[in-house]
């Protein structure tokens, strides 16, 4: 089996009852199309018995149907002690990653994001395109060509916390907080003792990092769809992020960065497309 170039870690907490679909529609598109070698690791945060317990045989079957297919990709499943939040789970997947891996990545587990567009983007890696980036991430936006449904509420309140992130950051980006990214290994892996953020706050914290190390990014639109059953509490998360994010900039302003490495000087502002 050739060995993944792209590891993406998939955070799960009591996703027992969406991960198994969603797991099994990542298993048949990469089935279906070609792509580079991926390695998907799901990372158990924690979850109860009996929603672990679907979660860790969703990623069984989906292995033994890449083993029975002799594809070159790969489930995992990795539990952490007790649950932490995503930003954590997320750590600790890439932690899990094979060492030789070009990207990391982490998308979340709910299904929001399609496989058909998660394909899309690893397929992107393989681009011209992508060998003059060091991030893809994903983008809600709307516009020609892309379908998001998305709640009201939760669009304000996304368009409120990209205002203060950008306020406070500087980092120009339209939506920090969509559930799927791609870093470049070299970059990223450097990183992984210096973040922190424990939870939702892990994206900005990332972003700020990177383009702090002169990293290369694009906004990918991309379709999504709210399925319900979001873990994020109206009001209370709003102000939890706004509060956290007040502290991360405070730590942010003394943490020393180790040297970059395997990036090239960052000359243009950041595309969307």
């Amino acid at each position: 089996m050739p060995a993944p170039t792209l590891s993406v870690t998939i955070p799960a907490y009591n996703e027992g009852q969406r991960l198994p679909r969603f797991v099994a529609e990542l298993t048949r598109v990469f089935l279906d199309r070609s792509a580079p070698p991926v390695e998907f690791v799901v990372v158990d945060d924690g979850s109860t018995a009996e929603h672990a317990e679907l979660q860790r045989a969703s990623v069984a079957s989906a292995q033994a149907r890449f083993v029975e297919a002799n594809a070159p990709h790969q489930f995992t499943y990795v539990a952490a002690p007790r649950n932490q939040g995503k930003g954590s789970a997320i750590r600790l997947g890439w932690r899990h990653a094979s060492a030789g891996v070009t990207w990391l990545a982490f998308l979340d587990a709910d299904g929001a994001i399609s496989a058909e567009e998660f394909h899309r983007l690893v397929e992107m890696t393989t681009t011209p395109l992508a060998a003059n980036l060091d991030v893809l991430a994903g983008s809600r936006i709307l516009m020609a060509g892309r379908r998001v449904v998305r709640n009201l509420h939760r669009h304000l309140q996304g368009r409120i916390f990209a205002t203060l992130t950008d306020a406070n950051f500087k980092l120009h980006f339209y939506d920090t907080q969509c559930g799927v990214k791609l870093v470049r290994a070299d970059l990223l892996r450097p990183l992984l003792e210096v973040l922190q953020e424990q939870r939702w706050l892990l994206d900005v914290e990332l972003l700020v990092l990177l383009k702090r190390q002169g990293a290369r990014f694009l906004e990918v639109p991309i379709d999504w769809e709210d399925f319900g059953g979001s873990k994020v509490i109206p009001g209370l998360d709003a102000a939890r992020m706004f509060w956290g994010m007040l502290r991360l900039r405070k730590r942010l302003d003394r943490v020393a960065l180790p040297k970059p490495h395997g990036v090239l000087p960052s000359g243009s502002p950041q595309e969307q497309a």
